[in-house]
């Protein structure tokens, strides 16, 4: 095998950006996939049900629209195009009403009632230091930030229970508002750091809106390819790496892979403390995902939610937070929280002329064998859609039904179907992969040897960010 300055293995949305970052800088890269195609967590199926584009993981992008590091590569400028449904998201109360998240500030304040004006107060700071703490957050937490005042204002919010943030609200709406932005976390909200996810969410809807990417999340990785090919990279796909030995030399060797993974391939050419971190990395709720094709629109109660691009079902605060703390505990809820996402309000191309397409999923226990229960777990989570969509049963053409075990078959780092990459919760929140502060987290202990997973800070959400630092790492280290 021919030599290469730079062998990235996976090409998800963080190893393609690590390589991209680096072929655009005049180094040959050579990226390796496990699978057939590109695209890992932004890979889009076209061949479920004719004429349907069904996204596999990711399908909603703020932090991608706010992405430095897609900014940087000039992703826009080279054909990915991000698209707005008319609502970036909405959280339906019962019968007609509905809390709305909004690019118009001023929406999202009307829905909320006697609460829209804290509510903006609130996010306006967040808003007004956006670009400011997308710098500071975006990267590792161990070193000087660039912006200490502003990650000062955020820390004090973001450090705190979501549950008593949203408890700030006097009312219903924007308590259960604020609980379902800070379920995407999937950590009970009683407990510490589950309001800065929250908070930033709230704030990049106001920001850079919640938008699809136009044909599919493969659109991302598509484009983060071509970048690469315009450098003169290459990228294999169908290609599993078991072990470093199987790689061609190279000066650096970028990771895209879980901690576990990334364990098995170096074996014990890793320092055995290391090894040990890795292995103890915790994996965070598993997901139950359900695709739909659909003859018509669902037949929400409310109108805004219509039009919403992403809808959060689980009722008031009070039951979100149940939801989420039933499933920290092991057990399945019962009246889950439902994330569900209308990818063609946004983008007509995901279904054809007439129809629609959705998707929805909720949270399950990390590390338990739900294959006997896969009915229960479906009607649960009908159940929801049925609760603010009455007759939405009526409506679906069509259903695919993903599993933990399944969406860990279709990408390997999806480790018992956790969509983050890792727990979002306590010191591996801060101290991505080892738990331990690291000024360079991507490096490990072997000589050129790096991890740029979502498993690596800044963690979850298809940004690219992981695959970007780690890649300045390399720069300054390994292509110095």
């Amino acid at each position: 095998m021919r030599q290469f300055d730079v062998v990235v293995v996976g090409a998800g949305p963080n190893g393609l950006t690590a390589a991209a970052r680096l072929a655009t800088a005049g180094y040959s890269v050579c990226v390796f996939e496990n699978a057939n195609e590109i695209g890992g967590g932004t890979r889009t199926d076209t061949s479920v049900w004719p004429g349907f584009r069904l996204d596999h993981c990711s399908s909603v992008h703020p932090f991608g629209a706010a992405s430095p590091a897609f900014r940087a590569l000039a992703l826009t400028e080279r054909g990915l195009e991000f698209v707005h449904a008319p609502i970036a998201l909405a959280h339906p109360l019962g019968g007609e009403r509905a809390a709305v998240l909004d690019r118009d500030p001023q929406r999202t304040v009307a829905s909320l009632g006697p609460d829209g004006r804290r509510w903006k107060r609130r996010f306006d700071v967040i808003a007004g230091d956006w670009e400011k703490l997308v710098a500071a957050t975006f990267a590792p937490v161990v070193r000087v930030p660039p912006h200490p005042f502003a990650l000062a204002r955020f820390g004090v919010q973001g450090l705190r229970p979501a549950i008593k943030v949203a408890s700030s609200f006097d009312g219903g709406a924007a308590r259960a508002l604020f609980a379902g932005l800070a379920a995407h976390s999937a950590v009970p909200l009683e407990r510490l750091q589950t309001s800065g996810a929250g908070l930033m969410l709230g704030a990049a809807a106001g920001v850079v809106g919640w938008p699809v990417a136009r044909g599919g999340s493969q659109a991302i990785a598509d484009t983060l390819v071509r970048v690469i090919e315009e450098h003169s990279g290459t990228v294999v796909t169908g290609h599993r790496v078991t072990s470093l030995s199987e790689l061609p030399r190279a000066r650096a060797t970028l990771f895209d892979v879980s901690p576990r993974i990334l364990s098995d391939i170096c074996g014990e050419e890793l320092d055995a403390r290391y090894r040990r971190r890795l292995l103890s990395f915790r994996h965070g709720a598993g997901a139950f995902k359900v695709d739909y094709a659909l003859r018509e629109p669902i037949p929400w109660a409310s109108p805004d939610c219509r039009l919403a691009g992403t809808l959060h079902l689980g009722g008031t605060m009070l039951e979100i937070a149940a939801a989420e703390a039933a499933v920290a505990a092991g057990q399945v809820a019962q009246r889950p929280f439902v994330l569900v996402g209308q990818p063609s309000v946004a983008d007509p191309t995901r279904a054809p002329t007439g129809m629609h397409t959705a998707w929805a999923y909720c949270h399950v226990p990390q590390g338990i064998d739900l294959r006997e229960r896969r009915s229960e777990l479906l009607t649960n989570l009908e159940a929801q859609i049925e609760r603010f969509a009455p007759g939405f049963a009526e409506v679906v053409e069509a259903r695919r039904v993903l599993g933990p075990a399944e969406l860990e078959a279709g990408n390997p780092n999806l480790h018992g179907g956790d969509f983050s990459g890792g727990a979002s919760d306590g010191m591996q929140l801060l101290f991505r992969p080892t738990g331990r502060p690291s000024f360079d987290p991507y490096r490990t202990p072997i000589e050129g040897v790096y991890l740029c997973s979502a498993s690596t800070p800044p963690g979850p959400g298809v940004h690219g960010m992981c695959g970007w630092n780690a890649a300045g790492s390399v720069l300054r280290h390994s292509l110095r």
